[in-house]
């Protein structure tokens, strides 16, 4: 036997009040814009409707958006103190050499120089080395080029933390 009812962790998520649905996205994502835009579409039937429009809604950010919800990032390497889900995400660096660590913090520098905003990688599942060398093959890139890379990134991350919100029970 199939069910056709909203999976509960969803469920729960379209039935939250508005500013409670609203500070939960803008943690999942930084960008104001783009939680609103997911606010206004509940409710969402499957968790795929929350993707897509998560995905839809991170196509449309502006430069400025974008810049909103880097933001929220620390850089790879360095969690927020105190912050679980940077940590989860940055787990591949949590084993990292010293060596490495301090190779990783020159790059990170080097980048935000170059690009005026941390490097951004959906670092979920990735090894520290895998993400020095994203660091080292993205420097190179053209603003404009590194930004729709972000923009991508940007998008793994939000759902990564959209499934988290809404498959918890």
């Amino acid at each position: 036997m199939t069910s056709t009812s909203t999976p509960l962790g969803l469920a729960r998520f379209n039935a939250l009040e508005e500013h409670a649905a609203f500070a939960a996205l803008h943690e999942a994502c930084a960008s104001t814009a783009w939680a609103r835009r997911l606010l206004a579409a509940r409710p969402y039937a499957t968790a795929e409707d929350l993707y897509a429009a998560s995905d839809a809604a991170m196509a449309e950010l502006t430069a400025a958006d974008l810049e909103e919800a880097m933001a929220g990032h620390p850089p790879i390497g360095r969690p927020k103190p105190g912050d679980p889900t940077s940590a989860r995400e940055q787990s591949g660096m949590a084993g990292a050499s010293e060596g490495l660590k301090a190779e990783m913090l020159e790059l990170n520098l080097a980048y935000q120089e170059k690009f005026g905003h941390v490097f951004l990688i959906c670092a979920t599942g990735r090894t520290g080395e895998q993400m020095r060398d994203a660091v080292k093959e993205r420097i190179g890139n053209a603003p404009e080029q590194e930004r729709e890379i972000v923009r991508t990134e940007l998008g793994k991350i939000n759902r990564i933390r959209l499934a988290r919100l809404v498959e918890e029970d």
